[in-house]
C-alpha cells in the first residue's frame, strides 16, 4: 500500500522550547557543565554551549566558576522573568498544535482505513503520540507497535516500547511519526533503519 505522506503547515519556535529547557534546569541551582546539561536535554553539546552564550548576552543567567571545572549557572531576575514568558507562549502554541493534531490524526487515519490499512505503528512516543492514539480508536486499524529509543520499556497503552532498530522486524502498513518536538530526529531514525519514505506518515512537515 502506497500512502502520501500528509504535511501540514504547523509553525514551532524550537529555540524557545530548548531555552526553556535550559532555564529550567538552571532554576534548580545545580552546579552543572554544559556536558552535563547535553545529557540531560539531550541537545548537542554545540548546541548548549550555543544557547548558554545566548542566555548570558541577554541578561537572563550569570555564571560563577567553582572548582573542578565546573560552572554555576544562575538565573537572573530578568532570567525569571522570560522563563514565565516562555512557559506561558509554548503553553498557548501546544494547545493549537494538539487540537490541531487530533483533526489531522483523525484524517489521516480514516483515509488509510479506506486504503485498506490494517496494521500501523508509531514512532515517536510523547503527548502527541497520546493523541494519536486516541484518535486511531476511531478506525479498524490495529497499532503494532510503539519505537522510541529514549522511551523503550516504557509501556504505551498496554505497548511495550521498543527501540527504533526492532522497526526491522515489525509488519506494518505505515508508519505514523507520532511526535511533534522530534520529528526531524526520529524522522531521520526511521530512515537510518530502513524505513522506506513512502511508508513513513507524518501530518507535520518534518524539514521544519
Amino acid at each position: 500500500m502506497n500512502v502520501h505522506k500528509m504535511n501540514g503547515e504547523k509553525t514551532e519556535n524550537q529555540d524557545s522550547y530548548k531555552s526553556l529547557l535550559l532555564l529550567d534546569e538552571i532554576a534548580k541551582g545545580e552546579p552543572l557543565s554544559q556536558r552535563d546539561i547535553s545529557k540531560k536535554l539531550n541537545i548537542a553539546l554545540g548546541l548548549v554551549n550555543s544557547y548558554i552564550k545566548n542566555l548570558v548576552s541577554k541578561g537572563y543567567i550569570t555564571i560563577a566558576t567553582i572548582p573542578a571545572k565546573r560552572y554555576a549557572y544562575y538565573l537572573t531576575p530578568k532570567g525569571f522573568s522570560e522563563k514565565t514568558r516562555l512557559t506561558y507562549q509554548l503553553l498557548q502554541d501546544y494547545t493549537t498544535i494538539f487540537k490541531e493534531a487530533r483533526r489531522d490524526f483523525r484524517k489521516l487515519f480514516h483515509d488509510l482505513s479506506a486504503a485498506g490499512a490494517k496494521k500501523i505503528v508509531f514512532a515517536g512516543v510523547d503527548e502527541v503520540a497520546e493523541i494519536a492514539y486516541l484518535s486511531l480508536q476511531e478506525v479498524d486499524i490495529e497499532l503494532g507497535g510503539a519505537f522510541d529509543d529514549t522511551k523503550q520499556g516504557t509501556t504505551f497503552f498496554k505497548t511495550v516500547v521498543m527501540p527504533f532498530h526492532a522497526i526491522q522486524q515489525q509488519e506494518y502498513d505505515g508508519v505514523v511519526l507520532s511526535t511533534f518536538l522530534r520529528r526531524k530526529e526520529v524522522y531521520q531514525r526511521l530512515l537510518e533503519n530502513h524505513v522506506a519514505e513512502e511508508k513513513i506518515l507524518a501530518i507535520y512537515d518534518v524539514q521544519q
